[in-house]
């Protein structure tokens, strides 16, 4: 039984990979803005937060659940974005930080914070996007959410290198397009060859045995060449 954090649960991926990790009896704490999807369910195994990991300070929520039930934390998935679809020349600073607050700014302070639960054999995997990849399939309107999953890449490496003597390992799947509703606010009427479901029984069982070989990497996920 492994102690499984998951940001981004109320939809999609995150949702599903709750979901999935729970049933297969895993311990799961779901964290996002609406956690009523999640607690519905009433899944035995997962406990919600409801969080917005923009401010730093809600992120004590999680850190405090931590020190008091579980002491340590096995994979942490940093599955939470945003994405505006804009053409560069509205994109002004404020929106930028929008998604630079949820995308990087968040999973750099809350991986932070939980540096301290993560032991050796602990695995981060981080949620970046086919888009954030250099040389990848660029598109238009993307300027802000493709460079903060760009950021988020570089970022993973950094942290692989850092703790590696610690034996954290830390790993990011740059995915392509799949079937959420967040792809589908920003882009009408695209259909992907993917689901949410089906990328999320990927993506559990990379964060179970992936760490087993590698660290540091960008795997990316995507049906599409570049």
């Amino acid at each position: 039984m492994k102690n499984v954090i998951i940001t981004g649960t109320s939809r999609g991926i995150g949702f599903e990979l709750a979901q999935l990790f729970a049933k297969n009896g895993h311990k799961v704490l779901a964290l996002s803005r609406n956690s009523t999807p999640l607690e519905i369910l009433n899944i035995k195994n997962i406990t919600t937060i409801s969080i917005d990991l923009s401010k730093e300070n809600e992120i004590e929520k999680v850190t405090d659940f931590i020190s008091l039930n579980w002491k340590t934390v096995d994979i942490l998935i940093n599955n939470a974005g945003k994405l505006i679809h804009k053409p560069f020349k509205e994109l002004t600073t404020s929106y930028f930080l929008e998604i630079y607050k949820v995308n990087i700014f968040s999973v750099a302070e809350l991986t932070r914070q939980l540096i301290p639960f993560l032991k050796k054999g602990s695995h981060v995997v981080n949620i970046s996007s086919i888009g954030g990849v250099q040389g990848s399939l660029k598109f238009s309107g993307l300027a802000a959410y493709s460079s903060s999953k760009g950021a988020l890449i570089t970022l993973t490496e950094l942290l692989a290198e850092e703790y590696k003597e610690q034996q954290i390992s830390f790993n990011v799947l740059a995915l392509g397009a799949v079937q959420t509703e967040m792809l589908e606010e920003a882009f009408p009427g695209y259909k992907a060859s993917v689901s949410a479901n089906e990328m999320a029984h990927y993506i559990f069982n990379f964060a179970l045995t992936g760490n087993k070989f590698y660290n540091g990497k960008i795997l990316q996920v995507s049906t599409t060449t570049p």
